[in-house]
């Protein structure tokens, strides 16, 4: 059984071991991208590996890898930020894994034009510069979708002006009231920002497919428990099996399949929220726990260029080839 709890209660050893199973902390996000780890975990595939997974939530994957970093739990599993390639360029941080990406086909994230913008000539992903954009925060995973945006439609950032509004619900409200021009929506935010006149431009993964999950550990972890690390991406990679066959049909392109229904009810347990809402929360998820090394590099390189990221790291420190498949 699962036994939730929060960052600030995360404590004690990483790691035990037992005659019966070794017990690990992995810190993970309370979204829908962590459903193959809820799949894992309900249909025993740790068990099977004979690991007691311990869940912790956090609130932003920042806070996931200073945990990690400092010891507090074993194994990491949220998204690619600068705060990690930082602490990786200090030899802390080792990505042993992927897990989800922004995939064509896979409407998660959406761009939405105000009514007043629209109406005066924001119609295309391509007019963007020059208007204000909403989005979480300042180096967020939504900051550098507007960069990806940027370099594939030659306009420069800087004429972007960005709206940092600390959460998808401040942006949204935002774009809706006109208040900004644009702004990256949730697809599950989508219908009431188009009551309020809001325009889709477009969707992230249509528009610029990038890595963003991981599973990362600290160097000590990856040269010292080479098993448990095996094991945990062996289960956790028949979670990903599952949740993508639920929800991806045979041209890698996002449809409910006929185990989705089973797979919505293992997330509706554990997120607490309805399974028709989770339905449009749904993230490609790689089967094979592969990894965009190429995208990597190319968000290593952004985030050093904006100034987030200081010390000298590149793909070939930060992943673990023992481990970690990359994409072809």
């Amino acid at each position: 059984m699962v036994r939730w709890i929060s960052a600030l209660a995360v404590a004690g050893l990483v790691w035990t071991t037992s005659a019966q199973a070794e017990a690990i902390k992995v810190g993970i996000l309370k979204v829908g991208a962590s459903g193959p780890l809820y799949v894992a975990q309900e249909r025993g595939y740790f068990d099977a590996e004979n690991l007691q997974v311990e869940l912790a939530n956090f609130g932003a994957g920042q806070a996931v890898a200073v945990a990690v970093a400092s010891g507090d739990i074993a194994i990491g599993v949220t998204g690619l930020t600068a705060g990690l390639y930082n602490l990786a360029s200090n030899g802390q941080i080792r990505v042993v894994a992927g897990l989800h990406r922004e995939a064509h086909g896979f409407h998660t994230q959406g761009y939405f034009a105000s009514k007043r913008a629209y109406d005066a000539g924001l119609t295309t992903l391509r007019d963007i510069a020059g208007h204000s954009v909403a989005l979480t925060t300042i180096g967020s995973t939504t900051h550098y979708a507007v960069a990806l945006l940027a370099m594939k439609y030659g306009f420069p950032l800087d004429s972007v002006r960005i709206l940092p509004l600390q959460s998808n619900t401040n942006s949204a409200a935002a774009v809706a009231g006109g208040q900004a021009d644009a702004a990256m929506v949730a697809s599950t935010m989508a219908p009431e920002v188009e009551k309020g006149g809001a325009r889709l431009l477009g969707w992230v993964g249509d528009e610029t497919p990038w890595q963003i999950g991981s599973v990362f550990v600290t160097g000590k972890t990856a040269d010292e428990h080479g098993g448990m690390i095996r094991g945990f991406l062996k289960a956790l990679a028949k979670g990903a099996r599952d949740y993508h066959d639920a929800f991806t049909d045979a041209q890698e392109l996002r449809a409910n399949r006929p185990s989705a229904p089973a797979m919505l009810a293992i997330m509706s347990k554990y997120l607490g929220a309805l399974p028709e809402k989770l339905d449009g929360e749904i993230p490609y998820v790689d089967p094979q726990l592969r990894l965009d090394l190429r995208d990597m590099a190319r968000q290593i390189d952004w985030y050093r260029s904006q100034g987030m990221v200081k010390g000298d790291i590149t793909v070939d420190r930060l992943v673990d080839r023992r481990y970690a498949v990359p994409l072809q």
